[in-house]
């Protein structure tokens, strides 16, 4: 008879052996069996982590000591907490592709069902570094979309766009339900080239909420201005994603 998700877990925690004669860390001991019963299917995403109080009981420990080893495993990615929910395993990180592709499109790639959520969608005045991107006049009426993509119940980035008004502006029921891009080529808007820059920075308390994560988390930020068949720009982009979740993959080659 297969195990239940809760029993196959509790088959996991009820094997957790820490060496006190070794100078390794007890929290280092701990994130590393953890970690490693993740890594090889033991502990599969969704599954539900034992909380500090009862892991500390369980195996004699501080509870201070435990909460270091989920911060560890946070970091790395390999676990998340949820407010009122516990801690959980996470599915594995998301890997994109380094090409003129949309982040909903990257999921379904992979497997991933999005989930969208619109924050903002509006016509607005283009600011210095707006009007600078999209090279239009300064207050010029643009399209402000602002975005929070996610998948399998994670939040994964929060995704800001602008656009020349003269592409026209979309429901918040169609960005929802699908990925602008998408959106813009059935408009007749081709999608050429891009010019693109990949940074990080560690979030602000407001982000942290938006993405749930921790204050100070690891950010990878992108900019991006993408340019039609005529070289005319159609899009600039400004998103923010959770480095836990997500990550940038390219393709070197020797020349």
């Amino acid at each position: 008879m297969p195990l239940t998700p809760e029993s196959a877990a509790e088959a996991v925690f009820s094997q957790l052996v820490l060496d006190r004669s070794t100078p390794v860390p007890l929290y280092f001991q701990l994130a590393q069996q953890l970690e490693r019963a993740i890594l090889d299917g033991r502990l599969t995403p969704g599954m539900r982590v034992e909380t500090e109080l009862d892991l500390a009981a369980r195996l004699g420990m501080s509870r201070p000591t435990v909460r270091h080893a989920m911060e560890y495993l946070v970091d790395k990615g390999v676990i998340v907490r949820h407010r009122g929910a516990g801690t959980r395993v996470v599915s594995n990180q998301m890997r994109r592709p380094l090409e003129l592709s949309s982040l909903y499109d990257d999921l379904l790639q992979s497997g991933k069902t999005p989930s969208t959520k619109v924050i903002t969608n509006r016509i607005r005045a283009a600011s210095p570094e707006i009007s600078g991107a999209l090279q239009i006049e300064l207050g010029e009426a643009v399209i402000e979309i602002v975005r929070l993509r996610g998948a399998m119940g994670q939040a994964i980035a929060r995704m800001t766009n602008y656009l020349p008004k003269h592409i026209g502006e979309m429901s918040s029921t169609a960005l929802e339900e699908r990925g602008l891009y998408a959106i813009m080529r059935e408009r007749g808007v081709g999608l050429h080239t891009a010019n693109q820059a990949i940074g990080a920075r560690t979030a602000t308390a407001a982000e942290a909420r938006l993405l749930d994560e921790r204050r100070n988390a690891a950010l990878l930020t992108m900019q991006r201005t993408t340019h039609d068949h005529r070289g005319a720009i159609v899009e600039y982009g400004t998103h923010i994603y959770a480095a836990s979740r997500y990550s940038f993959e390219l393709s070197l080659h020797a020349g």
